[in-house]
């Protein structure tokens, strides 16, 4: 018994560091004993780091173990000590400025504020075993990855919970060189190496990754069991992205691809999908057409606006197939067609005699047009957006007709999907029986060799069409999870953007920002790697559970960084623009104080293409 009372008398007497001054809050002051000014301390033949900058510190008050973290110390000069009684060393006092950040008790270390300390409280340097305690953020039953090492000790090494860091929103930021895209690369390699065999995570886990610089998506980067979709708008040489059409059939996700305005177009675009579904739900779908067809070219043929006339007649040439003559000229469908300004009709001559369609007599005429026997013509081949397209001009020419819609507002909608129409079928392909993940759980899209349009239009459509589909799939045992991977992320998540209007940036951000707000409770989780978080919707950022952020030097991302990220203290904010290469800063709900960890390097072959290309060995001839 005496044993052990000494040992732990010696103990205390080793590792006291010196007393608490003042209480101000979480922030408390320590008067530094004189005889723990040295770097070093000896205890039992080991040799002690002594309290600096950085360290952490054990607070004694009574039986309540409180933790706290050195965050500044100052001297402080005494000049009432003038007395001959007083050594001189005695005028100069230490002082640790220090910020309460959790507490022991059962044993174990829980993060936040307990209880505040009083003055007079000891304060006490941490043995290995507290500090391996504060390091350690998974309970003994839970399955972990290690990602890494402290970059004060890389004998402390840092394991971290898969279910807690991947069943979250996680922000990997940094500034190029700085070994942001190894620290995605690593920690999705570490999890796959680690889960990757089981059957029952190859059926429930899906994992989707943008690649916006072609880094990804080489062999074996990540993982050798993937699927990559190498795509090109240049010419039609990539891959293409599986579609089924009942997913353009879906009204919001062809609103995306129209950048559609939310109080006419969209109604609009609506309309037209829910007539597309009500033709082909009928037995005979071109029949039905070619009858509706019929009646509108009747109607329009009526109309006493020229204009408006004109007009609905150069879409019904949008819809029906081209007149080409035995030359291989093009026949207009309106050649036999003219108008009358004082009868302010459409007529036709037939037999010398001129032929209005403003009555009966003349209506009965219609049928011997060259547009009226082009209906006839009438058919629904090849790409299925280009169907869609001649749905939207029938419907365009109805609503026209019948004033429920004007053209200059419907029109630009129509024009944005046949201005896509050509990249668009150089990156998907409209097949039903298509298999998007390939029966793979990891997929990746490369937009290297993809135009800046369609950069921001594929995540926001292949995103919100997974995210809405697991919504609808959800269960009540949420058994499948979907984590989508955006490396560069100021590339969609931006809210400063000259190339789109505000309407469809609101909405592309929206669509992320639903997906960070809500996408928890369906087992939708994001992931985001960005170089300039300052571009990123500060929203989006905010909303994170989990940040790896490595060296940033631009004030604007610092501050954005110290407003939005809860978790930082004032010293991991102020090493930022110094980390190492590959060293970040750890912090969110997975870690229960911030800390600096040195990531590991992932093999060669295994790591993302995004060196730096060596200009001494291509300038420099051998010798």
């Amino acid at each position: 018994m005496d044993t052990i009372v000494n040992d732990l008398l010696q103990k205390q007497s080793i590792f006291r560091v010196g007393e608490v001054l003042s209480v101000n809050g979480r922030e408390v002051c320590i008067k530094v004993d004189k005889n723990k000014n040295l770097s070093h301390l000896l205890y039992r033949g080991e040799i002690i780091k002594n309290v600096s900058v950085g360290s952490y510190l054990n607070i004694l008050k009574g039986f309540v173990h409180i933790v706290a973290k050195v965050e500044s110390e100052y001297i402080k000069e005494n000049n009432d000590v003038n007395d001959s009684y007083h050594n001189k060393n005695e005028e100069i006092s230490r002082t640790l400025v220090v910020k309460l950040i959790g507490y022991f008790e059962n044993g174990l270390y829980h993060k936040g504020v307990k209880e505040l300390p009083l003055i007079g409280n000891e304060c006490l340097l941490m043995d290995n075993s507290e500090f391996s305690l504060i390091h350690k953020f998974a309970k003994d039953d839970e399955l972990t990855i290690e990602i890494g090492h402290l970059v004060s000790d890389s004998n402390v090494p840092i394991e971290i919970s898969i279910n807690k860091l991947f069943s979250s929103h996680i922000g990997i930021f940094g500034n190029t060189g700085s070994g942001k895209s190894y620290t995605l690369a690593g920690i999705y390699k570490k999890l796959f190496d680690k889960v990757s065999a089981n059957k029952m995570f190859q059926k429930n886990a899906k994992f989707l990754l943008f690649d916006f610089n072609g880094e990804y998506s080489k062999e074996g980067v990540i993982t050798d069991t993937k699927k990559s979709y190498i795509l090109c708008t240049r010419n039609s040489t990539g891959n293409k992205i599986p579609l089924k059409k009942e997913d353009l059939l879906n009204p919001e996700l062809f609103n995306i691809l129209a950048s559609a305005t939310e109080k006419t177009q969209q109604p609009f675009i609506k309309r037209t999908l829910s007539f597309y579904q009500n033709v082909h739900s009928k037995k005979y779908v071109i029949s039905y057409i070619k009858g509706t067809l019929h009646n509108l070219l009747k109607s329009v043929l009526s109309m006493p606006d020229h204009t408006k006339a004109k007009l609905l007649l150069d879409y019904f040439e949008q819809i029906l197939p081209e007149k080409i003559n035995e030359s291989g000229i093009s026949i207009g469908l309106q050649k036999d067609l003219e108008w009358h300004g004082s009868r302010s009709s459409y007529y036709t001559i037939v037999a010398g005699d001129m032929k209005f369609f403003n009555n009966s007599i003349g209506q009965s005429y219609i049928n011997r047009l060259s547009i009226y026997r082009a209906i006839d013509d009438y058919a629904e081949n090849g790409n299925f957006v280009d169907i869609i397209i001649k749905y939207l001009y029938i419907q365009l020419i109805e609503d026209v007709i019948n004033n429920r819609a004007i053209n200059e507002h419907i029109a630009p909608a129509i024009n944005k999907l046949k201005a896509l129409m050509k990249d668009f079928e150089k990156v998907f392909i409209i097949d039903d029986n298509a298999d998007f993940w390939n029966n793979n759980y990891f997929v990746v899209i490369d937009l290297n060799d993809v135009n800046i349009n369609m950069k921001k239009l594929i995540p926001l459509l292949i995103s919100f069409k997974l995210y809405t589909t697991h919504k609808k799939t959800k269960n009540e045992t949420l058994s499948e999870s979907l984590n989508i991977i955006v490396d560069e992320a100021h590339n969609i998540l931006s809210y400063e953007s000259m190339r789109e209007s505000e309407s469809w940036k609101d909405f592309r951000l929206e669509t992320f920002e639903e997906i960070i707000k809500e996408g928890r409770k369906f087992g939708v989780f994001l992931t985001i790697a960005s170089q300039r978080p300052s571009d990123i919707s500060s929203t989006i950022i905010s909303q994170l559970h989990n940040y790896l952020i490595h060296r940033l030097i631009n004030n604007r991302d610092l501050e954005m960084v110290e407003k939005a990220v809860s978790y930082l203290d004032k010293l991991s904010i102020e090493s930022l623009p110094i980390l190492p290469v590959g060293a970040c800063v750890l912090s969110g709900v997975i870690a229960d104080l911030p800390i600096i960890v040195q990531m590991y390097k992932i093999e060669k072959h295994y790591s993302p293409k995004s060196d730096n290309i060596d200009l001494i060995k291509n300038w420099i001839d051998e010798v």
